[in-house]
């Protein structure tokens, strides 16, 4: 049960997330970078730790992705701010890289403590998450408020760099589903929202277009990211009612319908009337 759930999670999650690059890619930042994080490698991550049968290791989780996509949102700041401070030195992309982990790698011992903290003063899992959900909004906001240029790419990405990306993001959630049957919910939450999909995302998007792409689409990408924490509190009550698919199908609609939907054409109209 355990290899079979922590597999097909992984495989899942490692065809999902070959494609968001290509929408950047050939759609451009605004419609790639927000369309293409509609809920998808947190599906096979929530099925599989649902399989765990633990109906507090699952919730737990859950509560703990809205935080951590707020963290992506951070992670995702840093490619927009930092290419300018490092253009003088011969590797703009790698510090650039470095120094996002570290902020990401920061947050999320943060927020580890902070959540543990919330659980023993009788926080509830959905209250953390919705505390995470309102706070991700508001970054979301703040790092859209001014528009960007959000590009297309003009020279595809590598076959071997979208394989990279794939396996990452395969592994990180293998990882995830593993560490929730083995009773870790926090890490396991934080692993399934580990930035394999933003990283790859925005460094084979650097190599192929260079810096103004992955910069345009970072913005759109955070507002995005929120449509995943919707997801994540929704199939808290969905997957125990309804099960793994039908579950998984409700709490998808709800996000998009709800979320990435209305933030695609509020995004698009403010772009055309700037």
């Amino acid at each position: 049960m355990l290899a079979t759930s922590v597999l097909l999670s992984a495989v899942m999650a490692g065809i999902i997330a070959t494609l968001v690059t290509i929408a950047i890619e050939r759609w451009g930042g605004l419609t790639g970078g927000l369309l293409g994080t509609m809920p998808s490698t947190i599906v096979p991550a929530a099925a599989g730790i649902y399989a765990s049968g633990d109906a507090v290791v699952l919730n737990q989780s859950l509560a703990i992705i809205p935080l951590g996509m707020l963290i992506n949102g951070i992670f995702l700041s840093v490619w927009i701010y930092a290419p300018s401070k490092f253009k003088r030195f011969k590797s703009p992309l790698l510090l650039t890289t470095l120094s996002a982990l570290a902020v990401w790698c920061m947050f999320g011992i943060l927020m580890l403590f902070g959540v543990e903290l919330a659980l023993e003063s009788g926080w509830s899992a959905f209250e953390i998450g919705i505390l995470g959900l309102f706070l991700l909004i508001a970054l979301a906001v703040a790092m859209n408020w001014k528009i960007q240029a959000t590009p297309k790419g003009k020279h595809p990405v590598a076959r071997s760099v979208l394989f990279i990306r794939g396996s990452a993001a395969a592994s990180a959630i293998g990882v995830a589903v593993w560490l929730s049957f083995q009773g870790q919910p926090l890490i396991a939450g934080l692993a399934a929202v580990f930035p394999a999909i933003f990283l790859t995302s925005m460094v084979a998007l650097w190599h192929a277009q260079g810096p103004t792409v992955p910069q345009g689409a970072a913005g759109p990408m955070t507002l995005g990211g929120a449509s995943v924490a919707i997801y994540a509190l929704v199939a808290m009550y969905s997957l125990p009612a309804w099960g793994v698919v039908f579950g998984s199908i409700i709490a998808w609609c709800i996000s998009v319908v709800g979320w990435s939907l209305p933030a695609y054409l509020v995004l698009r109209k403010r772009l055309t009337l700037d």
